[in-house]
């Protein structure tokens, strides 16, 4: 077994790590970090649980210390669940002290020498860890995951990436509130409502989808060059994002095999067979009506896509569009930190 931590463990992410790690065959909690507020209590003291499965038992004793690399002893890997300042200060501590960090934070992400990965789309990106231990000095590093919405997103633009050319892509986002945290958004502001506005997330999905999209030259990652542009909206969903997709080729194509290569995907994890890769990273689906967040942000224990309304645009030449759904906090956040940590751990 490798001996894991949680840094930021009492918040909404940080549970949601806990939630998935219960049962996990490679990985078992060792050390749960939090303010100094929480400090020195036990975990089922501490926190305010707002998963739907119970604390599990294995940590609800368990002492939280201060998120200080000196407290965290003989842990492998540290999942990050920081708040994206916090995690710009913390993390490098963490990883200077030997550790390796699987951030869900922000604050890393686009840092040149800091591997941004989804695994089915750019593992070869982890060999930035060796360059970033070497600019560094560490004998830790720190890998990330993407945004929530971004990672949904170019788990479905990966086949059609690599066997079409793209054009543009437009995207316009129907986000749950979950990805907010759990006081992210006043009742009052969202039931009954649309917020279309969510500070910096259109950004965070143009630049990181380009990047993971990119290629690898051994040294620095040239971005992905079609064009993208996204609009993002907070909606009274609790889990789930939901997105909109419009494509345009720079060539005629057969939808038939667009939804063939969205069908078939499967790469690296589903070849390693890691505990946490889903057997079908890409559901698709026939009916009109789906995907919806009730009925599908479960599939593959959250941790699968589902595409649906794959339809081509009658109004304009070589372009098509569809609607998916990808589970925020599970695929979008802690599942996508876990994952990335399994692939480390069976590849390097």
């Amino acid at each position: 077994m490798v001996n894991v931590g949680i840094l930021g463990a009492t918040g909404m992410v940080g549970q949601r790590f806990i939630q998935l790690l219960e049962d996990h065959p490679k990985f078992e909690i060792t050390a749960l970090t939090a303010s100094q507020r929480s400090a020195g209590k036990k975990y089922q003291d501490a926190v305010t649980w707002h998963m739907d499965t119970p604390i599990p038992e294995a940590v609800e004793d368990t002492v939280v210390v201060d998120t200080d690399p000196s407290l965290v002893k003989d842990v492998e890997i540290v999942f990050s669940a920081l708040p994206a300042g916090n995690a710009a200060v913390v993390e490098p501590k963490f990883a200077e002290a030997g550790m390796k960090v699987a951030s869900n934070a922000s604050a890393m992400r686009m840092e040149p020498d800091v591997p941004l990965v989804i695994p089915e789309v750019n593992p070869e990106h982890l060999d930035l860890i060796e360059i970033q231990q070497k600019r560094r000095g560490w004998d830790g590093f720190i890998v990330t995951n993407p945004n929530c919405s971004t990672i949904a997103l170019v788990l479905t633009l990966k086949p059609i990436y690599d066997n079409f050319d793209i054009k543009r892509v437009y995207v316009s986002t129907m986000q749950a509130v979950s990805g907010a945290g759990y006081n992210g958004v006043p009742s009052m502001a969202i039931l009954d409502n649309l917020v279309p506005f969510i500070g910096e997330e259109e950004e965070k999905m143009e630049e990181e989808t380009l990047c993971l999209l990119g290629d690898f030259d051994g040294e620095n990652v040239e971005p992905a060059s079609f064009g993208l542009s996204t609009s993002c909206h907070r909606v009274p969903v609790v889990d789930g994002h939901t997105e909109a997709v419009f494509m345009e080729m720079d060539e005629e194509f057969e939808l038939e095999d667009v939804k063939k290569s969205l069908t078939d995907f499967k790469a690296l994890p589903q070849k390693l067979n890691l505990f946490s890769s889903p057997k079908n990273p890409i559901i698709v689906r026939e009916e009109d009506n789906r995907p919806q967040p009730r009925m599908d942000r479960m599939r593959e224990k959250g941790m699968a896509v589902t595409v649906g309304r794959l339809r081509e645009d009658a109004n304009i030449p070589n372009s098509f569009k569809y609607v998916l759904l990808g589970h925020n906090t599970i695929r979008g956040a802690a599942g996508a930190s876990i994952l990335n940590a399994e692939l480390i751990a069976e590849i390097m």
